[in-house]
């Protein structure tokens, strides 16, 4: 089912059923525009005098129930343990988690509070004024301490799948194509290194794994963070998320010409980060020293999240310029994304030419 068709249906039954299982009559509800790949319809539901809610609807069949709460009562420990997290609403049946039959089609539907602030994007990406952005650095790294120092305590109830559950041997020879068999290759060996590291509980644990200026809220009065969009959220290693807010840093210095000083503030952008998320809890060194190995693996979920939308959209395979970049770095074990490679350029960054597939 395509996420148009899920569209006319959500309008025309899913919404006043969810209305009348959340208590959200009255509300004005307006569709937020779904950014490419998205696996969710999303609204926002807004009433004078209320709080305003997040209505999620997923339809990919690609999750089991137990994913969905896995998820949800995830979000609800961090919430009731004191992390900056958008909470999970109660329907009126008393769930964290509905599902709506439609037709023979199940759809789960969860309600959110919606986190105070803003976006990054939304504020043009200034931060705010008259502070030093290593504050936000370094908020950005206190606050995913502290979920990964609550994960180390939580015992689901409902688990959610582990990383290996879905990046592993069967799905990348059944998703990657096999006119590209030295990423096939590379993205193997790197499943074979990581099925050897660590797994104890100081260091693999549910993240968020998705961590980045796209799925949180900044209250620009303050500088307060608040994390929503659990929808990938796994066991992992802790490391991938820093890896990931590694990736996402970037951003703030990719026009520089000079790769040595894109190099500085990179060093010192992520010791802002490590110095707000050391505060809440603790990362051994020897998992520090695996940051250019997780932003290999970042990589990795990028590539593949890229072949998963193109193959859920009923697309022909294709390879731009950013897909045809990741799988250059991937295929000649480029580190650190190529950012002080000679691969990268100023003038088009992390892009490469385009191959065919």
């Amino acid at each position: 089912m395509t996420y148009n068709e899920v569209l006319k249906i959500s309008d025309q039954y899913l919404i006043p059923v969810i209305l009348e299982l959340y208590g959200l009559e009255g509300y004005e509800i307006l569709p937020i525009k779904a950014h490419e790949g998205g696996r969710n319809l999303a609204y926002t539901c807004e009433k004078e005098g209320a709080g305003a809610k997040i209505i999620r609807i997923s339809f990919l069949d690609d999750r089991s129930r137990e994913d969905f709460q896995g998820e949800v009562e995830y979000i609800q420990y961090l919430f009731e343990h004191g992390a900056s997290v958008s909470n999970v609403v109660i329907s009126q049946k008393g769930n964290l988690l509905e599902e709506i039959t439609y037709n023979d089609q199940g759809f789960y539907v969860c309600v959110f509070n919606k986190a105070r602030g803003k976006m990054l994007a939304e504020n043009n990406y200034r931060y705010r004024e008259g502070v030093s952005i290593t504050e936000y650095f370094y908020n950005c790294g206190k606050v995913l301490g502290k979920m990964h120092q609550l994960s180390k305590g939580y015992t689901p109830l409902h688990r959610r799948y582990s990383f290996f559950d879905k990046y592993n041997t069967a799905y990348i020879n059944k998703l990657i194509p096999n006119t590209l068999p030295l990423l096939k290759e590379k993205l193997l060996e790197l499943l074979k290194t990581l099925e050897g590291l660590d797994r104890n509980h100081e260091s693999f644990g549910m993240v968020h794994f998705d961590y980045s200026d796209g799925n949180y809220m900044i209250d620009f009065d303050t500088g307060q963070i608040t994390v929503f969009d659990f929808d990938n959220s796994c066991f992992c290693w802790y490391m991938y998320d820093l890896a990931n807010i590694w990736t996402h840093g970037v951003g703030w210095i990719q026009f520089e010409q000079d790769a040595d000083k894109r190099k500085r503030f990179m060093k010192d952008y992520f010791d802002e980060v490590l110095g707000g998320y050391q505060s809440e809890t603790e990362i051994d060194h020897s998992m520090l020293e695996k940051l250019p190995l997780f932003i290999k693996v970042v990589i990795m979920e990028n590539i593949i999240d890229a072949f998963e939308v193109m193959r859920n959209n009923g697309e022909d395979l294709e390879c731009d310029e950013e897909l045809s970049y990741l799988i250059k770095c991937m295929e000649d074990d480029i580190p650190f994304k190529g950012f002080f490679h000679e691969i990268y350029s100023v003038e088009e960054p992390f892009e490469y030419e385009e191959r065919s597939i």
